[in-house]
């Protein structure tokens, strides 16, 4: 079993230098880098309501591979997403940390908004865990360790996450994750905020209670990813989304019968309906998880650098696979002589100002 030095001190070091990296990037400027122009477009990756994320290689250095994200500054207008899209920008240009998505470059021209990030060719965990129906405990076990610093490194900065889920874990060829995803990252630090959002099944009863909340729902959905991970499905489930919050209030699940002893604890452990009993929100905060029996092998440090072996890393390479432009479309790049909607993103910084000055505010942001 790992030292308690061994596990704690490096990362606390980190943290603390991590932290003065972040403060720095969020009180700077948000400059845009890059241009459309700069990259060639081979494939679309992904679709949604937003726009595409498609694959793209710099003309210059035709070794490096990138996702990106085309966001219509129309649809983002009309949806009445500005200040969220661009918080979204802020906060992925600020982190800096092993298992979150990074912004690379970013860029508008007068249709779109750019964002352009690392491609991780992978593909997404809920993919990788619809194929195999579950994961094994070892498997679980490697994947929670990295949401645990993950969410350590977040909350410390003062970011609470809100959408964890494994439609927002990628894993890389290697077989390390990365969360992505930050449209509802939101830095409250020691506040509380009631915004109603994230996906049903990994909501936190306080969430749903309209009770106010801060880091301890990130904490919940994670022993929701535990169970899932490991069982194949989420404790409440149910067709009708209310039904699915009644369950979850209640706190009441079945354990799948082949959880070993050590993962139904600590999985019972998280998932407490009362938040002062909730590992990961307690005294001794994320502590209370990473010592407990279930990760009495884990050296945190190894994952943390990545030296620890994981223990599935045949993930299929998804650059050559030219399937999603024919299941997708090729994407026609909308063009304009006219800066659309100029007003709504005349000045990028005067709105990352107003997020950091009046984050505690309900303010309309123009």
């Amino acid at each position: 079993m790992a030292s308690i030095a061994e596990m704690f001190h490096p990362l606390q070091a980190y943290l603390h230098n991590s932290k003065r990296k972040f403060e720095e990037k969020w009180r700077r400027p948000l400059v845009e880098r890059g241009k459309l122009d700069d990259f060639k477009i081979l494939q679309t990756l992904g679709t949604g309501s937003f726009g595409r994320v498609m694959l793209v290689k710099p003309k210059k250095d035709n070794n490096s591979s990138y996702a990106l994200k085309m966001l219509e500054k129309a649809h983002v207008v009309k949806t009445k997403q500005v200040k969220h899209t661009i918080s979204e920008i802020k906060t992925m240009d600020a982190f800096e940390f092993p298992f979150l998505i990074t912004l690379e470059y970013f860029f508008k021209n007068n249709v779109y908004l750019c964002l352009v990030m690392p491609f991780i060719n992978g593909g997404e965990m809920f993919s990788h865990l619809r194929q195999q129906k579950k994961f094994s405990e070892e498997l679980t076990r490697f994947y929670s360790a990295q949401v645990i610093l993950a969410f350590e490194y977040i909350h410390y900065v003062g970011i609470v996450y809100r959408d964890l889920k494994p439609e927002n874990i990628l894993v890389d060829k290697d077989g390390y994750l990365k969360l992505t995803d930050y449209g509802f990252c939101k830095k409250i630090d020691d506040q509380r905020t009631y915004t109603l959002c994230g996906t049903p099944e990994y909501l936190a009863p306080e969430i749903i209670l309209s009770q106010g909340y801060n880091k301890s729902v990130d904490w919940w959905a994670l022993g929701i990813l535990m169970f899932e991970m490991a069982a194949g499905y989420p404790p409440f489930y149910a067709r009708d989304p209310m039904k699915i919050y009644e369950k979850i209030v209640s706190g009441k699940y079945i354990p799948a019968n082949h959880f070993s002893k050590s993962l139904k604890d600590l999985i019972g452990n998280i998932l407490q309906v009362d938040r002062t009993k909730r590992y990961g929100v307690m005294k001794d905060g994320a502590n209370d998880v990473k010592r407990h029996v279930f990760f009495k092998d884990t050296l945190w440090s190894t994952i943390l650098f990545k030296t620890a072996k994981p223990p599935i890393n045949n993930y299929t390479d998804k650059t050559d696979d030219k399937g999603s432009i024919d299941a997708l479309g090729e994407m026609i790049i909308k063009k304009s002589s006219k800066n659309l909607l100029l007003k709504n993103f005349r000045t990028l910084n005067t709105i990352c100002q107003c997020l950091r000055v009046q984050a505690s505010k309900n303010i309309r942001v123009k």
